[in-house]
């Protein structure tokens, strides 16, 4: 009797033997349509194709160099997909509980620790169809403001020297030679 769990093993071992197991490879390169194929080099110095499993709303096309981690759909590398992609060249140092999304050009938006996040970019633009609120008590910029439109406020608007309130009120009071104030008065 003790030979007949000695047989399902090896059985178990001969056919595992032929089921491919989930690995690592190296991205080679990318073809870009609904899905994104990848080929890429096992570790074995194999070539393999496969598909980039992403999850929903999140899209990448890893570099050639990147790592993947695959799973041969059915024990078989014909059918292999990558469920998982790296490449530490360009990740930023996170610490725990940070999250971070990058490029190799060096953008990245960075969630850091203190409720703090940080945009790097050289170009940032936004499309959006109706409004862009802020709703915060500051909003602070450094550098040049350009407005192709309008510019309201519900409240004062000061410079340096003082409020706009206050031009207008310097302006009522002066008078021309004795004159009358101006009018209409601003």
């Amino acid at each position: 009797m003790s030979s007949l769990p000695r047989l399902v093993r090896e059985q178990v071992a001969r056919v595992m033997s032929n089921v491919r197991q989930a690995f690592r490879a190296v991205a080679a390169r990318n073809t870009h349509g609904t899905l994104i194929g990848v080929e890429m080099e096992g570790l074995s110095g194999e070539s393999v194709s496969g598909e980039l499993f992403q999850h929903y709303g999140f899209s990448s096309a890893p570099l050639p160099g990147a790592e993947y981690l695959v799973v041969p759909v059915g024990g078989n590398s014909k059918h292999a997909v990558v469920v998982a992609s790296e490449d530490g060249r360009y990740r930023l140092t996170l610490q725990d509980g940070e999250v971070s999304l990058y490029t190799d050009e060096g953008d990245y938006i960075h969630m850091k620790r203190g409720r703090l996040i940080e945009v790097v970019t050289d170009d940032l633009v936004f499309k959006v169809k109706n409004k862009v609120r802020f709703d915060t008590p500051m909003v602070e910029m450094t550098g040049d403001q350009h407005v192709d439109g309008s510019i309201k406020a519900d409240a004062e608007i000061a410079d340096h020297t003082r409020t706009m309130q206050g031009d207008r009120d310097l302006y009522n009071a002066h008078g021309h030679s004795g004159g009358p104030p101006p009018k209409p008065p601003q």
